[in-house]
């Protein structure tokens, strides 16, 4: 399998999560404070949403990079 052909395949299934989920979270660590024998750490929790287009626009580029690399 090339490349060009798991690349094609990952935007596609990426596009389809993005579509399917609409958002995803992650949680950053912020400040980390150390007090002596006290360690405080902040950890907050991004959301991210995802906009339609561009799931859409994923699966639609995966889907011409496949096509392409099947005519070669």
């Amino acid at each position: 399998m090339s490349g060009l052909r798991i690349f094609a395949i990952a935007l596609i299934v990426l596009g389809v999560l993005g579509l399917a989920y609409g958002r995803f979270s992650y949680t950053r660590k912020s400040h980390d404070a150390d007090l002596g024998a006290v360690k405080v750490s902040i950890k907050e929790k991004e959301t991210v949403d995802v906009p339609t287009w561009a799931g859409v626009a994923a699966v639609a580029a995966g889907a011409v990079l496949l096509l392409v690399g099947r005519k070669r």
